[in-house]
This record gives structure tokens, sequence and C-alpha cells, in this order.
């Protein structure tokens, strides 16, 4: 019954949200995520928390500031993606502009696939149906949602514009078909990792765990990894940027492995730094690991025939 209430609810405000228009939609969103952040004590705690270990000379009220604004993008998150998936492709064209896009047809022209590297910062869900649109389409990988109905729902937006969703059981063989098209793969690398061989490298000056998989798909298959983040711009658009590809492993040693997973997160970071507000401050991000695990990991995703999922 709550599956259904919730469902019920999400497709009300899919139905309002397609006749209102773009400023109400954008201020509605912001409203409730700044509703949340004054009624959701767990994870405004966790919020400030880790925004005192990443900007400690900061003062308290600056940071309760980045706080807020943080609840208030993914507010209108939420509500931007509802509205998004109700245009047309060439309406979504027009709300986005492109920078450093040339760099995933350098990609595309190995012939061998590329791998998009993001975390759960900007846009990167709107990122993932534009992208379609202009670069051709991509696996987009995912975790299922607990709630059946709302995770078909999303599944339909996210293959709305002709990418395919690609969960964690069996993902290799899913992801291989896609780069063996010279296709691309998008991963989200910024949250904890539980498993095995998730590597420990330096995140806002902390040891964070973090997943292996981008590094040995990089490694086993030779695609280029193009770092892509969406930022907001005055007037309601959005640009999505392109960034250099990440140098690449030279091996599958675990020193290449965490080398190159750090070098990834050090491009994400450079951006949470500039754009604090767009980045999910409220997960934990940075928890003990027992004490035997393998601080440069043991990359294993394809003996299953999994990848780590983050987002």
């Amino acid at each position: 019954m709550r599956h259904r209430l919730e469902y019920a609810a999400v497709v009300l405000v899919l139905a309002i949200v397609r006749v209102t228009p773009w400023p109400i939609v954008r201020g509605t969103g912001r409203l409730f995520g700044l509703l949340f952040y004054f009624f959701d004590l767990r994870h405004r705690r966790v919020t400030l928390e880790n925004l005192a270990h990443a900007f400690p000379w900061r003062g308290l009220r600056e940071r309760r500031a980045i706080a807020r604004r943080v609840f208030a993008h993914f507010g209108r998150l939420v509500f931007d993606l509802l509205k998004f998936s109700t245009l047309a492709p060439e309406e979504m064209l027009r709300h986005v502009e492109f920078e450093g896009d040339e760099r995933v047809r350098q990609a595309q022209s190995l012939n061998k696939g590329y791998l998009l590297l993001t975390g759960h910062f900007g846009f990167w869900e709107l990122h993932g149906l534009v992208h379609a649109l202009r670069l051709g389409p991509i696996g987009v990988l995912a975790r299922t949602l607990d709630n059946p109905r709302l995770n078909a729902l999303l599944e339909r937006m996210r293959q709305s514009t002709g990418n395919v969703v690609i969960y964690r059981r069996g993902a290799i063989r899913r992801v291989m078909r896609q780069l063996q098209a010279n296709q691309g793969v998008a991963l989200l690398i910024d949250q904890h990792s539980h498993t095995p061989d998730a590597v420990l490298v330096e995140f806002f000056g902390r040891p964070a765990a973090t997943t292996s998989s981008l590094a040995v798909l990089a490694v086993r298959t030779g695609a280029p990894v193009v770092p892509t983040f969406t930022i907001p711009l005055p007037g309601g658009r959005y640009r999505m940027i392109y960034e250099h590809a990440v140098l690449p492993p030279r091996d599958e040693t675990p020193e290449e492995i965490r080398a190159f997973t750090q070098r990834c997160t050090d491009v994400l970071e450079m951006y949470v730094r500039r754009y604090p507000e767009l980045w999910l401050w409220m997960h934990r991000r940075w928890r003990p690991l027992p004490a035997n695990h393998a601080a440069n990991g043991t990359p294993s995703a394809e003996v299953t025939g999994d990848i780590e999922i983050d987002g």
C-alpha cells in the first residue's frame, strides 16, 4: 500500500508539473528541498558534519547557508527531472549548452566505446537524457529503487531518449556490449563502497572507500574515461561539461588501480570545491572500514559479472 501511495503521489506531481511554467517548477523544487532541510534532522546533521570536515575554515553560519543551498538544489533537481521528462527532444536541447563535447567524439574515434565519469553532482540525471540526443545513447549504471513502481517510472524516464539502464546483476555483459558498439557507459563513483575490492583514496583530505569498477573497466577495455558534469546557468539553462580524459591505468596492479581512482576522484573534488552546493553532502561518504580490509583493493568486478553501482 505504501508503494502504491508513493507512486500515486509522484504521478500526480508529474501531471501538475507538466502544465506548470518552469520558474514555478524550479521554485517549488527549492521549497521542497528547504522543507527537508528543516525537518530531516538526520541528513541535515550529516551534511553539516561533512561540510565541517571539508571546509573547517568556514564559519558555522556559512556552512549552514551552504547546507540549505544543498537541500534546495536537490529539491530542484527532482522537480526539474520531472519537468524535463515531459519535454520533446528539441525542447530539451534548447535548455542546454555543451562544453567540451568534442572530447567524447575523440574518444569514440578510438572505436573502443567510452566511460563517463561523474557523481551525484549538479544535474546528472538531466545530463544523461540530453547526452543521448547530442552524442548517442549510453548505458546508465543504476541501483534499483525499493519501490518497484517508482523504479519502473524512473527507468522509463532514463530510457526515454534512447539510453539503457543497467542494473548490478550481470552488469558486466551489458557494459561490454555497450562498449563494443562504441557507445558510452556512465558510472558514478562518489559514494561509500562496501565491497572488498574497494580502494581507499583521498577525498577532501580524508580516506574514502571508492569503487574500483571504473578502473577495472578502463584497464581491461582500453575505453577512455571522460569526466562530465552539468551545472545550472542563469535563466533556467544548463551547461553540460566534458573534461579531458583521465590518464588511464598502465596495468591492473593495485597501485595503478588506486592511482587511477585517485585521479578520477581529484576531478570530482575540483568541481565540488567550485560548486559545493551542488553535491550530495547528506551521504555518509567517509565511513570506517573493517580492520581486515585491503586498502589497495583487489579488483574482481568481472569474476561475478556484477559491477558495483553507486547511483
